[in-house]
């Protein structure tokens, strides 16, 4: 447990939360400040950063939480869809920096969007796919 992650602290009870699902890896609850009514964060219990510090055998039992998790937010909700989201670093939008699942039910007309799309300039795209792919030889 990190004394300063608000998350740690969730998990151990320090600070109240609105649960709605735990295992004995994972605890999820309601976002308190939600994208949309229903918004829930799928967190480890255990301290890990980002995903590429989290063990893939904790990666796996945190999805499968993440996704009985969504099932029941798509009952629950009657939303007619859902995102799940996961960032990493601050750049990138990760607020607390302890590893956790967004699952964002999403609604006819809500207007939420992600981002907007990008493109390309010619011959662009192939030097960045070798640049990726060269990473993972």
């Amino acid at each position: 447990m990190m004394t300063d992650c608000i998350f740690c602290k969730i998990i151990a009870g320090d600070i109240p939360c609105a649960k709605v699902y735990e295992d004995d890896d994972t605890l999820a609850f309601l976002d308190i400040a939600p994208n949309n009514k229903g918004h829930t964060l799928v967190v480890s219990k255990k301290h890990y950063e980002t995903i590429l510090d989290t063990p893939d055998d904790m990666l796996c039992r945190i999805i499968s939480a993440v996704k009985k998790v969504a099932a029941a937010v798509k009952k629950g909700t009657g939303c007619g869809g859902f995102n799940v989201t996961q960032n990493n670093y601050r750049i990138a939008g990760q607020l607390v920096p302890h590893i956790h699942f967004h699952i964002i039910p999403r609604i006819e007309g809500d207007e939420f969007k992600f981002w907007p799309q990008g493109k390309y300039e010619e011959g662009e795209m192939e030097k960045w796919r070798a640049k990726i792919a060269k990473e993972l030889e």
